[in-house]
């Protein structure tokens, strides 16, 4: 109770601030106004703009970090399962995370047009190898002692072993990749939205830039912050807690 209220008089002074800011160094167009900020929030729910724009973008999200979680974590066992596929193609993919993943939009856009697939290839690409790399860690630091226990009560070595021991005790390592991966395609959504043609978030910039609309530039900003907020408190941290509590897990 102290921590929200302490949060809410934080924001309060700080719309303080900024309207101070506002008057006094008279930014005009180039930065808004709380009142503008509030108005742009209002003109775009009430005219349903915001709300295609978060739909769309949430249905493209979410498709594409559902890939990248199958697929980081698919990669991610086979990396700490096979030292040769680790050694290879795991070095290529450290090598590719340094690659921002708007780097390959041109690519993407000569594949699949501007389009909503860009867009998921490009978001998904940008999600993908910080799980593998997440599910990798996790795996490679169970105790090989509590492997060979799991193996002699009957999980075999196939995939009992995989989701009844190795993936539970790899979750604190799976859900920070998790979080940090959420953060990556919401970049890179928003990377490809600006350039790929539909309705969107991204697309909801590169309007507001062409007309020099900073309130509802501001807005999309505050949404992207609010809605990832909101995922990581109440979704993520919520999923580690509830694992931690079931598997006796330490964090």
């Amino acid at each position: 109770m102290h921590t929200a209220l302490r949060r809410t008089l934080f924001l309060i002074l700080l719309l303080i601030i900024w309207e101070l800011g506002f008057r006094i160094f008279q930014w005009g167009w180039k930065f808004p106004s709380p009142l503008q900020t509030f108005q742009a929030f209002y003109n775009g729910f009430a005219h349903g703009h915001l709300l295609n724009a978060i739909g769309a973008s949430l249905r493209r999200l979410l498709i594409s970090f559902a890939i990248s979680i199958g697929i980081g974590t698919l990669l991610g066992y086979l990396f700490a399962r096979y030292r040769y596929f680790d050694e290879t193609f795991g070095f290529v993919v450290v090598a590719l995370q340094t690659v921002p993943s708007i780097a390959w939009l041109p690519f993407a856009i000569i594949w699949f047009g501007l389009n909503d697939t860009s867009v998921i290839f490009i978001t998904t690409i940008g999600a993908t190898w910080t799980m593998s790399m997440a599910s990798r860690t996790g795996i490679m630091n169970i105790s090989p002692i509590h492997l060979r226990a799991a193996q002699m009560l009957g999980t075999g070595s196939g995939y009992r072993l995989f989701f009844q021991v190795q993936l539970p005790a790899a979750f604190p390592h799976w859900i920070t990749g998790i979080r940090v991966a959420w953060a990556f395609a919401w970049r890179a959504l928003v990377a490809g939205e600006l350039i790929a043609k539909g309705v969107g978030l991204g697309q909801m910039l590169q309007d507001g830039r062409g007309l020099g609309d900073t309130a509802t530039i501001l807005c999309v900003v505050i949404i992207i912050a609010v809605i990832g907020t909101i995922s990581d408190h109440f979704c993520f941290k919520q999923l580690e807690d509830r694992i931690v509590l079931r598997f006796q897990l330490k964090k």
